[in-house]
């Protein structure tokens, strides 16, 4: 997801312009800043692009989910359904809200399935953390029925999937709240940070308040602010917000390269007769960050991906036993490993995460590689690529 391939001028002079004649604090400090506020143009951008009603910016994508756990209510005992697919952050921002994530199967979307969802619900259940997994989306008619059904906070963890949309509405829009992530390999970045972003009014403000120690941001004088509730500092500061600025307006000429590159790829490998793909409920919605694909079994999965890279085929990942996105490998997790105990081991009937069983996910996921698509990419590497990707098939 690696918009940093297109920096250029353009960050260079935001950032330059904060160094030059702004502020680094997002907030106040009106006469040192020259009127510039990289932030708030940046939020405007975002909700301009995502057709949002309000954004907010924030130090991480991991700071985006705590902070919007937070501000959609979700807190201390609230049961999260959570994929056993997706980056560990989605699973800690649950933890340290002190709710409880519970496991659900994923479907061949990669993402949280109707099914897995419906069958991890209790009386407990408060929210799904739905995640949009390596950019494109989950049954979001099914499973959004599924939430207003029931009553639940639907969050959609959009951290690698800014740009993608369904039938036309932005991912990270459809639900209660979304998140995004800016970090140095997302598809657009500020070296680090991330956006809440929402079209709740009330979610909007317990997050601008919650990630700054519970400011209110009345008026001009941050002194002499209210302070309507607790919180922490997930403040962004201007010259991260300057260069995502910048990042941000290359967007969809990202998404169209990525678009691009990918069918190429793609077309060539729908050739070979082995090779099936991921679920997409709307191709035309596809951030297109990575190309998906399934084997017939696990052990073939496993010399494919042996053979795409000894066949100098980069950027594939067997997911299945990355230390980073698959459940099965999490003994942090499973274990609870923290160097301070967590609010969740209060809880006596809390989830065994060290036999937590999802066979529907284990059996996609153990034949699932996908291969990062880049921007870089001249016509004629492509066209290596395929050959490369062609001889690790014979």
């Amino acid at each position: 997801m690696p918009g940093f391939e297109l920096f250029g001028p353009e960050e260079k002079q935001e950032v330059a312009d904060v160094m030059e004649n702004g502020f680094t604090f997002r907030y106040n400090f009106d006469h040192m800043r020259n009127d510039r506020w990289k932030t708030r143009e940046m939020e405007a951008l975002l909700c301009e692009k995502m057709n949002a009603k309000h954004a907010h910016l924030v130090s991480s994508g991991t700071a985006a989910l705590q902070t919007a756990m937070a501000a959609a209510g979700i807190g201390a005992r609230d049961e999260v359904i959570v994929p056993p697919f997706t980056f560990v952050a989605s699973v800690e921002a649950v933890f340290m809200a002190g709710a409880v994530p519970v496991f659900a199967e994923i479907d061949e979307t990669l993402c949280l399935s109707p099914e897995g969802i419906e069958a991890a619900i209790t009386p407990k259940t408060k929210a799904v953390n739905l995640v949009h997994m390596c950019g494109s989306m989950a049954k979001m008619d099914e499973i959004k029925a599924i939430c207003a059904k029931h009553n639940l906070v639907l969050l959609e963890d959009a951290c690698q999937a800014i740009g993608g949309s369904y039938r036309g509405q932005a991912l990270g829009t459809i639900g209660d709240v979304g998140c995004y992530s800016f970090d140095s390999v997302k598809t657009i970045t500020c070296g680090e940070g991330g956006a809440v972003i929402t079209n709740n009014e009330t979610i909007y403000n317990y997050a601008h308040m919650f990630s700054d120690h519970g400011h209110d941001h009345v008026g001009n004088d941050r002194g002499a602010e209210g302070h309507p509730i607790m919180g922490l500092n997930f403040r962004i500061s201007e010259m991260n917000s300057a260069m995502g600025l910048a990042q941000l307006r290359k967007l969809d000429k990202i998404i169209d390269i990525q678009r691009t590159n990918k069918k190429l790829i793609k077309d060539a490998m729908a050739e070979i007769s082995e090779v099936s793909f991921r679920e997409i409920p709307d191709v035309e919605g596809d951030s297109a960050g990575f190309l998906t694909f399934f084997m017939p079994t696990e052990e073939r999965t496993i010399e494919v991906n042996k053979r795409l890279a000894e066949n100098g085929v980069d950027g594939c990942f067997y997911w299945y036993i990355n230390n980073w996105h698959y459940l099965s490998n999490w003994k942090h997790i499973q274990e609870l490993k923290s160097p301070s105990a967590l609010p969740i081991t209060l809880i006596e009937d809390r989830p065994d995460y060290t036999n937590v069983s999802v066979p529907k996910s284990d059996a996609i996921m153990s034949r699932t590689i996908s291969m990062l698509i880049k921007l870089s990419w001249t016509e004629e590497e492509i066209k290596q690529r395929i050959e490369n990707i062609k001889r690790a098939f014979a």
